[in-house]
């Protein structure tokens, strides 16, 4: 069964909204792909205007900068993976399972893109979940950050915190450190599958130690150990 996810952005993301044309969605979904291939730094609208044989002009109608096209691609990321927690856990009655699910979700493990022939134009969630690994701190990390937080551009990956911290208060419900647990597990989740990649002396996933199906299996039992272990212990304290 294949279905399509209607995500809908923040005004303040965008000059012109990129859905409402041909031309906007082309930026979008081949932006993704340049952003995936080159990298956040070496990415600049003449490179992608070249890539959809368009005039940089053309880019600048929909977007102010290129920070702001990534802000756009990591927030609609953020929104897409809410959806995927509200849906898949909707029938789940046991939050520890909820949870579980999440992690997985995290990783996109057993997720499956839809193929290019039925999904010309949907985006290529694989190739924006691995921008999120790389580039995603880069959206906060600047100095104009109290603005945009007043835009509420960030919106979205508060949502999608909340909506994890509150299945975690179903798990734990006296546990005090939900919301923080939330987008510690999150981040937890994106450094340790860059560190397996580029940086593996930092992680217990090296590239020698099991291939990468079986490392993203050990990151996921980690992570499945580092958020069950806290809430349990930290149960037990706050018990005292």
């Amino acid at each position: 069964m294949e279905y399509t996810v209607l995500v809908r952005m923040n005004e303040k993301l965008f000059l012109r909204d990129p859905e409402s044309s041909a031309l906007g969605r082309r930026i979008v979904r081949q932006g993704i792909l340049l952003v995936t291939d080159i990298g956040f730094e070496e990415m600049t609208f003449r490179k992608l205007a070249e890539r959809i044989s368009t005039k940089e002009a053309s880019i600048y109608r929909y977007f102010e900068n290129k920070h702001r096209l990534l802000v756009y691609l990591v927030a609609w990321y953020w929104q897409w993976l809410e959806y995927q927690v509200v849906f898949q856990t909707n029938n789940l009655t046991d939050p520890r399972e909820k949870l579980e699910r999440i992690l997985k979700l995290m990783l996109l493990k057993d997720f499956a893109q839809p193929n290019a022939s039925s999904a010309a134009d949907e985006m290529d969630v694989a190739a924006l979940h691995r921008i999120v690994i790389r580039e995603a701190s880069k959206a906060y990390l600047t100095h104009h950050i109290t603005e945009d937080n007043r835009h509420q551009l960030f919106k979205p990956y508060k949502d999608l915190c909340g909506r994890i911290a509150g299945i975690i208060l179903e798990y734990r419900p006296d546990y005090p450190y939900a919301r923080s647990r939330a987008s510690s597990i999150i981040e937890t989740a994106h450094y340790q599958a860059f560190f397996m990649q580029y940086l593996p002396s930092l992680t217990d996933f090296g590239t020698g130690s099991g291939g990468q199906l079986g490392n993203e299996d050990r990151l996921l039992s980690f992570l499945r150990h580092l958020l069950f272990s806290s809430l349990e212990t930290a149960t037990l304290s706050t018990s005292r």
